[in-house]
């Protein structure tokens, strides 16, 4: 059984219908992901089939500069190269001998790992030292994204979009030990998706596999406390009173909520819950767009994920100074127009667009309540300059700021998207905290699901998926281990 708090199923993939233009469905929290369609829980579930269809566009991200030039991926990376190499020849090369390089350590390394449970930190080493993979993988890991592409590459906007699409979005850039992204993510064949008819066809596909196969969802369904009985997990308590007794309960909420909010912890396991921390940089401003006619892009067709607004990577600087202050930094803003790839999201003829853009969640002055569509039309403004035809085509918008996201999905504490950071060791095995970064927690009976396990945030489905076997492999009814 599952218990969602909401009204609709899915979290942050949600869907929604502005009462002011009915038709136009808009993607207000999750949108972009990645290989969904080969995740082993997608196959096993079989969610082509109950509805959660993915498309995957060949222009896939392009960055664009004030210019009218490009940095573009696509789908053939062998176009991707040429993009790159208009910027400089040396780039491309780089681009191409780090890629092929890790292809080895994403098949055999990095794909095995976040498919199932970590392994603790020195066995894990002592592994990796026996391979000259493994070798690499590891120098790679000790830098900081920023500082493996400070080393490896030279122009300043090649420089820019590799730290933007593959770092900002997920890491802080700063933090070593994640210095394997961004080869990790050129080598792997998996680019930018979308779900065709919106986000919330993933959640209403895992759904449909939940009740077709005997489960039972409850929906505005808030739980008040896990009740366990000597020092096990036998249930949860609804704030509506009702008791619901269970083998095993699967918490994929935030630390504090699991350990401090829904149950009175030991001591030691409350002290490690309270200091579980948030990313930083994850909180998202959106400004959600309705048009009669899509962006239009110099020099561009139909490009998926769009990046505007970032022009060198020393912006990055500024955007951490920015956070830390609780300042709003220039814009640096990513989105897509999703009914150039899918019309089933608007009514005919018509199309929805959005841009995200982090933000700090805590502003130095005022509140986002106040400020929110002020900032918003400063966003929408800028956008103008890239697609001078949304001046005339603009017929709506809206905007949802990280104080929304954190109303909204209480689990991402501070608006962080992530549900919790990375630095400070919060990585692995000790995701969320050494004791827990297996799925299993301290309380017998009760396992950890969410994003604030391994391998962290993002819509990959993989902590619930590795929680899944540790569990039934506790409960007898399978064997522990990945499948695929």
């Amino acid at each position: 059984m599952c218990l969602e708090r909401s009204a609709a199923i899915g979290g942050g993939l949600s869907t929604i219908e502005d009462p002011r233009w009915p038709g136009y469905r808009h993607n207000i929290h999750s949108f972009f992901h990645r290989a969904l369609d080969q995740m082993p829980w997608y196959r096993d579930l079989e969610l082509e089939r109950r509805g959660a269809k993915y498309l995957e566009p060949e222009l896939n991200v392009a960055l664009l500069l004030k210019s009218g030039d490009s940095l573009c991926w696509w789908t053939d990376f062998e176009r991707t190269v040429e993009s790159f190499a208009q910027f400089s020849a040396r780039d491309a090369a780089t681009l191409r001998r780090w890629r092929e390089a890790f292809v080895p350590i994403l098949e055999k390394i990095l794909g095995p790992e976040v498919r199932r449970p970590p392994l603790e930190p020195s066995i894990r080493k002592q592994n990796l030292e026996r391979t000259a993979e493994g070798r690499l993988l590891l120098e790679t890991s000790a830098l900081s994204p920023l500082e493996f592409v400070q080393r490896e590459f030279e122009h300043p906007v090649v420089k820019a979009g590799l730290l933007f699409f593959n770092g900002l979005r997920e890491v802080d850039l700063r933090l070593r030990g994640f210095g394997h992204h961004i080869p990790a993510l050129l080598a792997s064949p998996a680019k930018a998706q979308m779900c065709v008819g919106g986000a919330a066809r993933l959640a209403d596909a895992l759904a449909r596999a939940v009740r077709e196969t005997g489960g039972e969802i409850r929906t505005s369904c808030v739980p008040r406390r896990i009740v366990s009985e000597n020092g096990r997990a036998i249930g949860v308590e609804t704030a509506a009173g009702e008791m619901i007794r269970a083998r095993a309960v699967a918490s994929g909420l935030n630390p504090q909520q699991t350990f401090i909010d829904l149950m009175d912890a030991p001591g030691d396991l409350r002290a490690k819950a309270e200091r579980f921390e948030y990313n930083l940089l994850a909180p998202l401003f959106a400004l959600n767009l309705v048009l009669k006619n899509p962006p239009r892009y110099r020099g561009l067709d139909k490009p998926f994920m769009v990046i505007l607004g970032l022009e060198r990577y020393e912006q990055f600087d500024d955007i951490v100074r920015h956070h830390e202050a609780g300042t709003i930094p220039p814009t640096v803003m990513w989105g897509a127009c999703p009914t150039l790839f899918d019309p089933s999201q608007a009514p005919a003829a018509g199309h929805v667009a959005f841009m995200w853009e982090k933000l700090p969640y805590r502003l130095k002055t005022g509140d986002w309540d106040s400020v929110r569509d002020s900032h918003a039309g400063q966003m929408l403004e800028l956008w103008t300059q890239y697609a001078p035809n949304l001046a005339e085509d603009t017929i709506g918008w809206f905007a949802r700021s990280p104080l929304d996201t954190e109303r909204t999905l209480p689990n991402m504490r501070g608006g962080d998207l992530l549900v919790g950071s990375f630095a400070n060791g919060q990585v692995g095995y000790d995701r969320p905290f050494r004791g827990a970064g297996q799925y299993r927690t301290p309380v017998d009976g009760l396992y950890l699901c969410g994003s604030s396990s391994h391998p962290g945030g993002n819509v990959t489905g993989l902590p619930g998926y590795n929680a899944a076997q540790v569990l039934l492999a506790d409960l007898g009814l399978a064997e522990l281990g990945p499948r695929h």
